[in-house]
């Protein structure tokens, strides 16, 4: 196991450096320089120029690719061009808000899927199963922005039961409940797609499993049929459904972006908007690779738990 880590890890270095490239490629491309959209418009040509200098925007894109890596190898990921303050502690300052949203949409997701999945499958073909399908179905279909805003527009805006956005009331001392009155709306909808999804492929799962040998060979010794189904089943029929959970994890990042927007949550979604919109290229660059990092350690993840779940897999 500790062989084939060390040769997981290894494998990260290339993928890194393509994503790094592709990456830097793209935004050096964009219209639009940072020395051009975050100065007066009216500052002369001259002082406009001297900004670009200042910042290296006028070399060639290879040398500040090359300037910027070899920052990064040394774990410096640059000033932001805009707020003036380090990248990495920009990052660190929004990266628990985001950890919190992103584990608690999680363990939503995975308590209302799992069962749903496991229950859909046992009950196939009945009510209760096309009701789940046809609610997966449209949860795989509803945008998470239109789903937001119908959410905002309901239970904050006409019921009042939820605040509009943030991650606290502004003013009031640290409480956990009003921490969570803030989370619930956003990880609901973080949450939506990846619930649907992860319902549907629990229930194919199960549907494979229960159908198998030693299922009936459980019944048939009289074990009850929760039994059969949550101990001699489920664990098997998680096994592939590991994987996907694995993949799950950087879907995250990316539906954070717009939740995160949507929601005025303070995290590394927001950030990443921000930064766009203001060409604040090392904050960019810092979160593009923190999403790329985030995808590979979920894979290699996905691979460990697959281990766990199923002892006929050796590295």
């Amino acid at each position: 196991m500790t062989t084939y880590l060390i040769r997981r890890l290894v494998m990260m270095i290339p993928i890194l450096f393509g994503i790094s490239i592709i990456s830097f490629a793209i935004m050096y491309a964009a219209p639009g320089k940072p020395a051009v959209m975050n100065l007066d418009p009216d500052i002369s040509v001259e002082d406009r120029e001297k900004q670009m200098e200042k910042l290296g925007l006028n070399d060639p894109a290879h040398v500040q690719y090359l300037r910027w890596m070899g920052n990064v190898v040394k774990g410096d990921f640059g000033t932001s061009f805009t707020k003036k303050q380090p990248v990495k502690d920009m990052i660190l300052d929004r990266l628990p808000n985001t950890l919190i949203l992103m584990v608690f949409s999680t363990i939503l997701a995975v308590i209302i899927a799992i069962p749903f999945g496991v229950i859909s499958a046992t009950k196939q073909y009945s009510k209760l199963d096309y009701g789940v399908t046809i609610s997966s179905f449209l949860g795989l279909a509803t945008p998470n922005f239109w789903l937001g805003l119908m959410l905002i527009m309901f239970f904050s805006v006409q019921l009042g039961w939820t605040p509009v956005g943030g991650v606290a009331t502004l003013g009031a001392d640290f409480s956990l409940l009003d921490r969570l009155h803030h989370l619930i709306l956003p990880a609901i909808v973080l949450a939506t797609a990846d619930m649907a999804g992860l319902t549907r492929y629990t229930r194919s799962s199960m549907l494979e499993v229960i159908n198998q040998d030693y299922i009936r060979t459980a019944r048939a010794k009289g074990f009850r049929e929760s039994t059969v189904i949550y101990k001699h089943g489920l664990r098997n029929g998680l096994i592939p459904i590991i994987t996907i959970f694995g993949l799950m994890l950087p879907t995250f990042i990316g539906g954070s972006v717009i939740v995160e927007s949507l929601f005025s949550w303070p995290g590394i979604g927001k950030l990443f908007i921000d930064a766009t919109f203001e060409r604040d290229y090392p904050v960019i660059m810092a979160i593009t690779m923190f999403g790329a990092v985030l995808t590979v350690l979920g894979n290699l993840i996905a691979d460990i738990l697959y281990a766990v779940m199923d002892p006929r897999i050796e590295y």
